[in-house]
């Protein structure tokens, strides 16, 4: 279904899935489908994503401010390497992400990783080509797919914020108490759920983490008014 317009995106999710009805009223359309980044902008990008693995966004921004700055305001794989691990950890990055962050400048630049290829590669083909890195999930690879790539069709499991906003969208929680971690979906319910939001997965994704929004936004106890 290509060259499809948000809204008709926006349509095609909510019939195939009534529980998304809510949000997309509250919403509206989804954003414009980004260009395809440049292959000068994936490593940057990847960078960033690392740097974002596991921590609030507010800790994260601050943190790869820093990666910036040590490596003199520009990341690209020769910056990377010449800051080095020490330097990146010492920016605020734990160990395994900074020398994770090296290893794959080493790898973009001895082509064992071909950021050049991805473009025309699959989403899976190019999540195993990154994550081949150690220290880099799948989830860094989804953001990059997402955020920069443009592709439309990824469902990040693992990622905190998809998870919450499938639990406020479609679990019978009661309003009475905060979400709670065994609230939260495994990967397997919204792989099973998601099958239903192809080839939109994507979109689906912004839509989930526009109910966490929501959920601050429109309720002052801190839960959903979606539900």
């Amino acid at each position: 279904m290509p060259n499809q317009k948000p809204d008709e995106v926006a349509t095609f999710i909510a019939k195939r899935d009534r529980a998304f009805k809510p949000i997309i009223a509250l919403s509206g359309p989804p954003p414009l489908r980004r260009r395809a980044a440049a292959v000068n902008d994936r490593f940057p990008s990847l960078v960033r994503s690392i740097t974002h693995q596991l921590l609030a966004t507010s800790a994260a921004t601050t943190i790869h401010a820093r990666v910036v700055d040590a490596c003199g305001g520009v990341v690209n794989v020769d910056t990377i390497i010449a800051t080095g691990a020490e330097k990146l950890h010492a920016a605020g990055l734990n160990r395994t992400k900074a020398q994770a962050m090296v290893d794959l400048a080493h790898d973009v630049r001895d082509s064992r990783v071909d950021l050049a290829r991805h473009g025309r590669m699959s989403d899976l083909d190019i999540v195993q080509d990154v994550a081949s890195v150690r220290g880099i999930g799948p989830w860094t690879v989804e953001m990059l797919l997402i955020f920069r790539m443009g592709r439309p069709d990824v469902l990040p499991v693992t990622d905190y914020g998809v998870r919450k906003g499938f639990a406020l969208t479609f679990q019978r929680i009661p309003k009475t108490r905060p979400l709670a971690a065994e609230d939260l979906p495994k990967p397997e319910v919204l792989l099973k759920r998601g099958k239903r939001w192809a080839p939109f997965r994507s979109v689906a994704s912004w839509y989930l983490w526009r109910a966490c929004d929501l959920a601050k936004s429109t309720a002052p106890s801190g839960r959903s008014s979606l539900q």
